[in-house]
């Protein structure tokens, strides 16, 4: 058998009980623990809690738009409206233009389609009329006989547009057009000049031609000056003078019949010639020459026979205006040897006396023509010579494009 337990009858005393009797009370507070129990308060009467902007945002814009007046509403959605047909509307412009230009670059047979831009707006009505106020068109280097234009742009106001729809488009009548036609130095000097002359405007009318020439080898310095002019209502022409080619410092030629054209000797070349002994007999020792100067014969049987009497002949300022008068280019085929000795090669006098004032001027014609439409009429209105080339006006009407 189990031996039973027995309970004591006095329990034993509870330890926590022992150290709550050694309380002496509740302490003192101290301002720490009051700011502590302030801020414990504070906090518990007013919880944080996290703003719901979300849902507030929401309700504000809702409300500041159902504050709106239905006017304004309104308004707004018709501004949106009108965006988006006059985004459609330039859509359909740009369409039509690229469609215009590739229809004109077919049947113009350009190199490169044109620059077509369509006024008015709004397009769309324009073209349920069948009517559009205005279509400028540019097309950059259009060949004109020898030369290029630089850039022929023309506008056509009223037109009248042979039209099933955007896309239909079969033709246009152009009741009137205005435009310009420009003609660059720089081509000219491209095609022309070869990059050996060059051309510059003086004045309203006029176009100056500066370079260089190669002539039966030699390279002779070309002046030249082109009058511009309108010829009939569609042509441009250009009368050619002042030509000049420079031999050097020795001589220069002057294409034409003249007396002062043909080839001269310079103010230089006749003072050489007055210093040289040898050049100033093999001049007064041909007779035709001499009679040509006028000079007596017996002046010039004593300068050559007396070197001092030949100088005395030769630094006078009359023989110096003989000799500046003569036109080497009679004398070089009866006297080759007397140019040779004159510094004066006779092949290239040979091909000076070619080279006459038509050869010349046609090197340096600057003429063109604009083509003839097969309907209507274009007109030259004003030429005109400005800083970087010519600038042609011109005008026309009752053109017909297409079908």
């Amino acid at each position: 058998m189990r031996t039973p337990h027995h309970l004591d009858a006095h329990p034993r005393p509870n330890p926590y009980e022992e150290l709550a009797a050694l309380d002496d009370g509740p302490l003192e507070e101290t301002p720490l623990d009051e700011f502590l129990t302030e801020e414990r308060d504070a906090g518990a009467e007013d919880a944080w809690a996290p703003p719901d902007h979300r849902r507030g945002g929401k309700r504000r814009r809702k409300n500041r738009f159902a504050g709106l007046p239905l006017a304004v509403k309104a308004v707004v959605g018709l501004v949106v409206l009108a965006s988006f047909a006059a985004l459609g509307d330039r859509w359909a412009v740009l369409y039509a233009e690229h469609r215009a230009a590739d229809t004109l670059k077919d049947r113009l047979d350009l190199a490169a389609a044109p620059e077509v831009e369509i006024g008015g707006f709004p397009f769309l009505t324009q073209l349920a009329d069948k009517r559009l106020d205005s279509v400028k068109v540019t097309v950059p280097d259009v060949a004109a006989d020898r030369v290029s234009l630089a850039k022929v742009s023309a506008t056509a106001h009223d037109v009248r547009l042979n039209a099933d729809g955007l896309t239909s488009v079969r033709g246009a009548d152009v009741p009137r057009f205005d435009g310009d036609v420009q003609l660059t130095f720089a081509d000219l000097n491209r095609e022309l000049g070869a990059s050996q002359v060059k051309f510059t405007g003086e004045g309203r009318d006029r176009v100056r031609a500066n370079g260089t020439l190669p002539v039966a080898g030699h390279n002779l310095r070309l002046r030249a000056e082109a009058r511009i002019q309108r010829q009939g209502e569609r042509g441009i022409a250009t009368e050619i003078g002042k030509m000049r080619l420079d031999i050097g410092d020795l001589a220069t030629y002057r294409p034409g019949t003249r007396a002062s054209e043909g080839l001269h000797l310079t103010p230089k070349g006749t003072a050489d010639l007055a210093r040289e002994t040898r050049k100033a007999k093999a001049l007064l020792s041909v007779p035709a020459i001499v009679q040509r100067m006028g000079v007596p014969e017996a002046t010039v049987r004593e300068a050559l026979a007396d070197d001092g009497k030949l100088a005395e002949v030769t630094g006078s300022p009359r023989f110096a205006r003989q000799a500046a008068g003569l036109n080497l280019i009679d004398l070089a085929l009866e006297n080759p040897g007397v140019m040779r000795r004159l510094g004066l090669d006779p092949d290239l006098l040979d091909s000076l006396a070619g080279l006459t004032r038509p050869v010349l001027a046609d090197r340096l014609s600057l003429a063109f023509e604009l083509p003839e439409p097969e309907q209507g009429n274009v007109r030259l209105q004003d030429v005109r010579v400005e800083e970087d080339g010519i600038r042609v006006r011109v005008s026309g009407s009752g053109l017909t494009v297409g079908k």
